[in-house]
């Protein structure tokens, strides 16, 4: 719980990746994808419940043995490419059979958030008073210093600059990007919004070594090789 109010945790993982085929049943270190990041949701102080929304019975016995619960199968409507996340979300709240002031969305393309950063996130609402917290990581490239490229081939810069100082890179303000860890809010308030993300959204700041986000064949490599560097 969260200062008395329940809070629901939330794995969506439909069936149909195209990138990376069966990604979230891959295993890794022995256990598929998924269920790294159903360990750190069951570890986590403040969340009540974990869910699993997927159309995939595959995915549904993943979730299960690594002690997800699965309340329903998601409509094979919510299970398209074009499927909007905040729907999938509006339709497990509506489908898990109890009520919840707070909701987690955990993708399990992060799988090396910590259950430390899932506590973080919702206690950082509590702290601040905001309705939403989403995780973010250091960015590794400033975009003061990206460009757009235009059809004669000139470049614009994102961003414009002034003065000599913007092109020192210790001058420059540190840009954070999201890394779909953890998304946090407040039931009531995200029943009014398309996204997380508003002007009453705050972050919380996750380190690089647990900020990798599985989208390519590449990406798992690199799991790989944390994981052996970390010893797991």
């Amino acid at each position: 719980m969260l200062n008395g109010e329940r809070v629901l945790a939330i794995v969506p993982a439909r069936g149909g990746s195209k990138g990376v085929p069966r990604k979230n049943v891959r295993v890794v270190r022995g256990r598929p994808l998924i269920a790294w990041t159903i360990a750190a949701a069951r570890a986590a102080t403040v969340v009540d419940r974990v869910i699993l929304s997927s159309d995939d019975q595959e995915i549904i016995a993943a979730a299960r043995d690594a002690g997800c619960e699965v309340p329903f199968v998601r409509p094979a409507a919510l299970a398209t490419d074009t499927a909007s996340m905040l729907d999938v979300v509006h339709h497990a709240v509506e489908n898990c059979g109890e009520e919840f002031e707070w909701i987690v969305l955990l993708q399990p393309t992060s799988p090396l958030r910590a259950a430390s950063d899932i506590d973080a996130t919702l206690k950082a609402c509590l702290d601040t008073g905001a309705p939403a917290c989403i995780t973010v990581t250091a960015a590794d490239k400033n975009p003061h210093w990206m460009f757009y490229r235009q059809a004669d081939g000139h470049m614009s810069p994102v961003i414009e600059r002034e003065g000599a100082a913007a092109n020192r890179r210790q001058d420059l303000p540190q840009a954070y990007a999201l890394n779909g860890a953890v998304y946090a809010a407040r039931r009531s308030w995200l029943n009014k919004r398309t996204s997380f993300l508003s002007p009453e959204t705050i972050c919380h700041v996750m380190p690089r070594e647990r900020s990798i986000d599985i989208d390519t064949e590449t990406d798992f490599v690199i799991l790989q090789a944390m994981l052996s560097e970390r010893g797991q």
